[in-house]
Formats: structure tokens, sequence, C-alpha cells
């Protein structure tokens, strides 16, 4: 009998298990619920299906809830068109931090679109890359959308492409290019630091100016829609200039800005090209870090048989002007995200390292 009592007992106990693995717990209105899964965050394996924007999917239209924003310098990819969103959980909103950084709440994603302009002057989607902060260990994940060619839908892609353009630059020039997609693992060289990996573009001091046709500090309006807590008064943020913007900003300031947009995400401590000793922060002030005068540490061919990182005086003879005007693998630097010169980027460090005292720093 105690047997039998026993056998029965541990069959309940493990057909419970069963239905539960199987069904999940319900709550009162039927739905099922598992925790697990919940709150574990999944990449779709279309952009469409995550539902943030209305209308025809190219254009981009967001949705309510979905944020656009703009930085003031935003890192070049082969004279790509981008939009740039964010996607907060409803209710929920930003914090500003001490440091000057922005806290995003769990279940955020950052939408990153990139077109670019054909010869028939149309934009053509490219890629979408996300970067979503998975609510169940508090970690940014990232992963890359490819375009179709009937400009529909993209779709979910790991392993990076290569995709043949035509486009126009910023002077209606004509270039072509092999415009390449990263894979995931592109990605997270450029966004990890010390090991976290971490949004690069959208920091406070890039996102403190009024976007054309707005009328109101992009922060401040964040503020006052309440997605952006904390926020002191905007002349205690930080702000990154325009590197474009050579009425309100100097040479120095714009050059500065650019180089940390487009190279300190790896040029820092903890970031990819850390063991370098080139870091390219706009704060930094180590005439070393910077390149003046410094001999490179890891460049090989790259270096173009030039002796020193930057030479005030003398962008001819500075590796990193020679890099930055390159577009061959090994030699150009960044050596991700372009494929193409970016030429009003090579002017103005050019100008930049040309207007040092040659006895300088």
């Amino acid at each position: 009998m105690r047997k039998t009592y026993i056998f029965s007992t541990l069959f309940l106990f493990v057909v419970s298990l069963a239905l539960v693995a199987g069904n999940g717990c319900k709550g009162k209105s039927g739905q099922k619920i598992n925790q697990r899964i919940e709150n574990e965050f999944e990449f779709k394996e279309k952009l469409s299906q995550y539902g943030f924007f209305k209308g025809e999917l190219r254009k981009l239209i967001p949705e309510e809830g979905v944020v656009s924003y703009e930085l003031s310098t935003p890192l070049f990819t082969d004279y790509a068109v981008k939009k740039r969103f964010i996607v907060l959980p409803k209710g929920t909103a930003m914090k500003y931090t001490a440091n000057g950084g922005l806290d995003f709440p769990d279940s955020t994603i950052i939408v990153k679109n990139f077109a670019y302009i054909n010869t028939e002057h149309r934009n053509v989607m490219i890629e979408t890359r996300l970067l979503a902060k998975d609510p169940k260990d508090k970690k940014w994940k990232v992963m890359n959308y490819l375009w179709n060619a009937e400009q529909t839908d993209a779709i979910k892609h790991i392993s990076g492409a290569k995709v043949p353009i035509a486009l126009l630059d910023n002077n209606n020039n004509k270039l072509l290019t092999n415009y390449q997609v990263p894979n995931t693992n592109d990605c997270k060289r450029c966004h990890i630091k010390n090991d976290v990996l971490t949004p690069i573009g959208p920091k406070a001091r890039n996102l403190n100016f009024t976007v054309a046709g707005q009328g109101k500090n992009q922060l401040q309006q964040w503020a006052a829609e309440g997605i952006l807590k904390g926020l002191p008064p905007i002349n205690e943020v930080k702000q990154l200039p325009n590197w474009a913007d050579a009425r309100h900003f100097t040479l120095e300031q714009r050059a500065r800005a650019y180089l940390d947009v487009n190279c300190s995400h790896c040029h820092t401590k903890g970031g990819d090209a850390y063991n370098t000793g080139l870091f390219l922060e706009y704060e930094q002030t180590n005439p070393d870090h910077l390149g003046i005068k410094k001999a490179p540490v890891s460049a090989g061919g790259g270096a173009g048989g030039l002796d020193y990182d930057i030479i005030p005086g003398n962008a001819a003879q500075s590796i990193l002007l020679y890099r930055m005007n390159s577009a061959e693998p090994g030699v150009a630097m960044p050596e991700l995200a372009r494929t193409v010169v970016h030429k009003e980027g090579v002017k103005l460090i050019r100008d930049w390292i040309n207007s040092m005292k040659k006895s300088s720093l």
C-alpha cells in the first residue's frame, strides 16, 4: 500500500512538471506565462515584425513611441544617409548620469538605418542595425538586417555581406564600391569597451544641440516629454562640436570631434585598439596619446613607411592622415565601416595637422 502511494505521488509530480514545461503556467486571462522566456530578448527574423514604422517600411515613418534622434557629429560610412531611432518600453525613460552619459532602461532598442543616394538621386536602403538591451542580463546585444532588392523589408543577417553599389557623394560625384555590411562580430569590435558592449553615438554631449527645423534643444525636448530624467541645466551638459560647422567652432574643435566619433570607440582605454597607445577622445590632452610625434606601435605596413602618427605642421608625413586617406585593406583607418575615402574628413584633419606649430607640443 505504501509503495503504491509513493509511486502514484511520484507519477503525478512528473506529469505536472511535463504539463508546466509544455504549456507554461496560465494566468487569470488564460495567457501562458513563462518567466524565463518572457525575460529573454530574441531578435525577430524581419525588421517589419517589430512594428517600429508605419506605412511603407522603407520610408521609416516612426510609430508612436519610436523616438527619432540626430547626432551633432556622426560617424562616416561611405556617404550613407542614416536615420536613427530609440524605442523605449512604454512608461519608461532614459536617465542622465553624473558622467554625462545616458542610462537606457531594459528592453530599449536603438535602431540605425543606412541608405545611399544612387545615380538617380533616390535613397536606396542597405541595412538596419539594432542594439537591444536584454532585460535578462542587462547587456546590449546587436543584430544586422539586410534590405531586400524590392526594398520591402530587411532580413536578419548575421554573417555580413558585400553589396555592389553606385552612389553619389556630397558633391554629386559618382562612386562605385562594394559596401560592407558588417557581421555581428565586427559590430561588437567597435561597440565593446572593457569587454562590455555599449552604444557609441547616443551620448548626451553628441545629442546636446538643436536639430534643424525643430526649434528646441534635443535633450530639453526629451526632458519636456518625460522620456529623459535627471537632465541638469543645459549649460552644464557638455557639447560635442559639429565637425562641419566652421562658423561656431574652431578648426581644432571640429577636428577633435571628428576623431572622437570616428576613431575613439576603438582608440580609447578598454577599446579594440587599446594596445596602440593612440587615444583619440575629445577630452584627451596627453600629446603622446594624441599621436603627436608618437611612433606607431602596431601599424606594420599600414604606416606607409612613415615615422610618426602626427607631425605638427606636416600632414603629408603623418601616419594618421595617410591611413585616413586610403581605402586599401590593411592601411585604411577606420578599418571597419567604410570602403571609400571621406574627402571632407581628410581635408579637415589635414588642415588641422598643418595648422599646428612645428615647435608646439
